[in-house]
């Protein structure tokens, strides 16, 4: 494959090198697992794209202080370019909001339902796009359908104890199969993704929009990082990455380096998000910042931002601009986002689309993989190639499939 038409679009003008040191803060969704997960991901899959596409890339460990991450070299064309990978951690914050027992699971599950249905922000998802509102029902239903399985076989155990006892002391007795056969289901939960889901969303809508105390403090924190990057003289690029909820963190974030006057620095600044469902969390009653920050960034001259989603991911509202679909889009002078898509159908092969097809958490996380025949998106060409964002995709306008549905009508917007 002719690696050239892969690492960036056909334009004369383009420099052929404007990044040969590149700073990289990647800021993962609801995620419980280490860092490092994202260290063998990235180690793995960039070894096959390389491969696929006649580049040359390795990596080795970060040595020096600060977050958890790796440095990359690439070299395309001849040209070696350096990159170092941080991952920008809230995994512990989404571990303390994981210990659910039981019980408070089936409450949490009552709560977020209630204010997904009662504030309507349930139906303006389903209409927006039917996929993630597929995925917010989805624990709902298989919850409740447990729940039906253990209280099944508690009246089948009443039953049969009743031929022995009175049935007044015979079915309650049954009861007491319904804990452990709940339990059961939750160990097996690596499967079904049942209990992730519903405590991802649950920790969305806790506070109906507002993200919690702990986070807001994490946000500080990665825009104080972000900022002293800017200013480092050897860096000729700062690329933020957000996937799926770290989208809308990673939103909240660059308002903040920019207000706070980190930008423009040395370094040009660009964002890269991947897979969101910012909808999910900008729709509640009480995401005022967020939208706030939606707006904001999307009218800045300071940084690049390239958003990419694909109609195969159903966890993501695929082609829906996250500015406009939040009803934040400003009366005037919105630059931000690009909207592409990864065309998973296109940059795989029917093959390897139909391996992953069903499998869908694994598709949401194809934007942080090989392709077998990548277009103009190439996530390691991205992070780690000789051309800045902004360079790979100058002059490029948003996809023409962007769903005009993704457009709130004036009666609609959000305050």
């Amino acid at each position: 494959m002719d690696v050239s038409a892969t690492q960036r679009p056909e334009q004369s003008d383009t420099p052929r090198q404007s990044v040969r040191r590149r700073r990289v803060f990647y800021i993962p969704g609801y995620d419980p697992f280490p860092p490092r997960r994202y260290r063998e991901l990235y180690r793995c899959e960039s070894t096959d794209q390389a491969r696929i596409s006649g580049y040359r890339i390795r990596q080795r460990p970060k040595k020096d202080d600060g977050p958890y991450g790796w440095v990359v070299t690439s070299e395309v064309d001849g040209l070696t370019t350096e990159s170092e990978v941080n991952i920008l951690e809230w995994s512990d914050i989404v571990r303390d909001s994981m210990q659910a027992g039981i019980l408070a699971t089936y409450l949490l599950l009552a709560r977020t339902a209630w204010i997904y249905l009662s504030t309507g922000v349930l139906f303006r998802l389903f209409r927006l796009r039917a996929g993630p509102g597929i995925a917010a029902m989805y624990p709902v239903v298989m919850l409740l359908g447990q729940l039906a399985i253990a209280l099944g076989a508690a009246a089948a155990l009443g039953w049969g104890l009743s031929f022995i006892l009175p049935w007044w002391a015979a079915y309650p007795l049954g009861l007491v199969v319904v804990p452990p056969i709940l339990q059961g289901f939750r160990k097996i939960d690596g499967k079904f993704f049942v209990h992730y889901l519903l405590l991802d969303f649950a920790f969305t809508a806790k506070h109906r929009g507002r993200n919690p105390p702990e986070l807001e403090a994490r946000l500080d924190e990665f825009a104080e990082m972000i900022g002293a990057a800017l200013q480092e003289p050897d860096l000729d690029e700062v690329l933020v990455v957000g996937h799926s909820s770290g989208v809308h963190l990673g939103v909240s974030v660059l308002a903040r380096v920019i207000w706070a006057g980190h930008a423009p620095g040395r370094a040009r600044l660009a964002f890269l998000s991947l897979g969101h469902a910012v909808p999910m969390q900008s729709y509640l009653p009480e995401a005022q910042a967020l939208r706030e920050d939606l707006r904001y960034l999307s009218t800045r001259k300071e940084l690049f931002w390239l958003d990419v989603t694909a109609p195969g991911d159903g966890c993501s509202y695929a082609l829906c601009d996250p500015v406009s679909s939040s009803g934040a889009a400003p009366k005037a002078g919105k630059r931000w986002p690009i909207v592409i898509s990864a065309a998973f159908t296109q940059s795989l092969t029917p093959e390897t689309y139909r391996k992953y097809k069903r499998r869908y958490f694994r598709l949401h996380f194809q934007y942080l993989c090989a392709f077998d025949a990548p277009r103009d998106y190439d996530y390691f060409l991205i992070t780690a190639g000789p051309l800045a964002l902004a360079d790979r995709f100058a002059d490029r306008k948003s996809s023409a499939s962007v769903s005009l549905a993704c457009y709130l009508r004036p009666e609609e917007r959000l305050p």
